[in-house]
């Protein structure tokens, strides 16, 4: 049966009113399971209304009480997560073990978040000049929003709701309209931890919806999370329009492996980061580097070997290592692909197109694929897939190595595998990629630490979640003080010193 989705306003469901509609699958078996509104602009504006309204109030909260809401969310998320886990697979794909890491990397921004009081206090300076103060203090922006991806419906929606709602903010979220029930429940259980209505809002919509989030004067941030194009003219609209942005786009992260890495490390490592979720996380593995022939022909044997054993299913079946692709779109794109990567010339060494699972025929299967012999000019190292599909480049050297990543569009993600302290320390000083991992495969940062890319993979001055999550979401004010001592200066036309 066809569920029927709403929005979540002010706290509470609200249905839609524009007439417009789009449909939800279960990519495992690839059918519809649930209807959902496109907000008209009349609806955004109407929400925005409300969290600024709501705002208000919030603003001039105690942070520790705000805190006190966020620490009962996050028992609340504990709770409920294997509800969440399972909606959360149903609509995205991603297994059920995966889905839960979803939701947990997003609670532990939330649980960094707790620390408001602390990460929002000022600065003072007493004496700054001649019975002279100053003093500064953080203030919240008003009303923010976020606009979602549908790889991480839990994680990334909580990166930035939580820095933002801990600050003073009303947020309005905007997630993917491909697994928006996630985002739904987790506005509920905001609304039972606590935080009043109006503070954290769901608007389901498409680019009319964004379009009004970029427009509206009211709003005074904007957090976006997807494609490279798509980023950069949320940034360019945002900034045109007066508003802070802080954009994500996409990536090519690579693997560099040199001659004294644990093989077989790396190539464990290659299976989670390269297929984990279907590729299609936004610091997945998608290029190896092997550094000499030596290297790359034994590992190009042991990937081929763990591939024959990776299970490909049902998200819910916990023999899955990992499940469908999101979309029939997304299947044929990731297809495409592939077939472009053979008419370039790389040697398609697994080729993971035709897969179909046993009782799930007409899911959105993609099996994983490995390509080696790829060069600098093929489109498949070029271009992001987001998929199953891992390719390898052939390094002569550790220079050449370090220099693919650092010269490459994106700079999201990027990991060296070796036993040597000297090329490990060199590599993360001198690589230009945003986030680097030693013997790590998925180098995403800790929850208080930011999360950001170089080059085409971020826009903005400021990181995710971290301080800059909360720098980001506030304004600072600075307030210079002087109290009369009765002394008589008269007029002074110089530029004051701060001596």
């Amino acid at each position: 049966m066809t569920r029927e989705l709403t929005h979540y306003v002010g706290g509470a469901h609200v249905d839609g009113t524009s007439g417009r509609f789009a449909d939800v699958y279960n990519p495992s078996i690839g059918e519809v399971q649930a209807r959902l509104p496109l907000a008209s602009g009349d609806e955004v504006r109407r929400a925005i209304t409300v969290a600024e309204t709501a705002q208000v109030q919030w603003g001039t909260t105690n942070p520790q009480r705000r805190a006190r809401i966020l620490n009962k969310f996050v028992e609340l998320v504990y709770a409920n997560m294997d509800e969440l886990a399972a909606l959360l697979t149903s609509e995205h794909g991603k297994t059920f073990p995966d889905a839960k890491g979803d939701i947990q990397r997003g609670l532990e921004v939330i649980e960094f978040c707790v620390a408001a009081p602390h990460l929002l206090k000022g600065e003072f300076s007493d004496s700054a000049g001649s019975d002279i103060d100053v003093h500064s203090m953080r203030q919240p922006l008003g009303v923010v929003a976020g606009i979602t991806p549908f790889n991480f419906p839990a994680m990334i929606p909580l990166w930035k709701a939580g820095p933002a709602i801990a600050s003073g903010n009303a947020f309005i979220l905007k997630p993917s309209e491909r697994d928006p029930s996630v985002p739904l429940r987790l506005a509920e259980l905001f609304t039972e931890a606590g935080l009043p209505d109006g503070i954290f809002n769901v608007i389901n919509g498409d680019k009319e919806a964004v379009d009004v989030l970029l427009e509206d004067p009211r709003v005074k941030a904007i957090g976006f999370v997807g494609s490279t194009p798509i980023a950069q003219s949320i940034y360019a609209t945002a900034a045109a329009n007066g508003k802070r942005a802080q954009c994500f786009g996409g990536a090519k992260n690579h693997m560099v492996i040199m001659p004294d890495a644990d093989l077989d490390m790396v190539a464990d490592a290659l299976m989670g980061a390269g297929y984990g979720s279907a590729g299609e996380r936004c610091m997945a593995i998608s290029v190896a580097i092997p550094v000499g022939e030596k290297t790359a022909d034994a590992l190009v044997a042991k990937l081929v070997e763990r591939i024959a054993t990776l299970r490909v299913g049902d998200g819910m079946d916990e023999t899955s290592d990992f499940g469908p692709v999101v979309a029939q779109s997304a299947k044929e794109r990731i297809e495409d692909y592939v077939q472009i990567g053979v008419d370039e010339g790389a040697s398609l060494v697994v080729d993971g197109r035709g897969l179909t699972v046993p009782g799930h025929e007409n899911g959105f299967w993609v099996g994983p694929t490995l390509f080696d012999n790829v060069t600098e000019t093929m489109r498949i190292y070029k271009e992001e897939i987001f998929g199953p599909v891992l390719c390898i480049i052939r390094a002569k050297d550790y220079e050449e190595a370090l220099r693919l990543p650092s010269e490459h569009e994106f700079g999201n993600g990027v990991s060296i595998f070796t036993r040597d302290g000297d090329t490990a320390r060199n590599f993360s000083s001198r690589v230009q990629v945003g986030m680097v991992g030693i013997n790590v495969p998925i180098p995403v940062p800790i929850a208080y630490y930011t999360f950001g890319g170089w080059k085409a993979s971020g826009f903005g001055d400021l990181n995710q979640h971290g301080a800059d999550g909360f720098r980001f979401y506030t304004k600072t004010k600075t307030v210079t003080t002087r109290w009369p001592s009765g002394i008589r200066e008269g007029a002074s036309f110089i530029m004051p010193e701060g001596s």
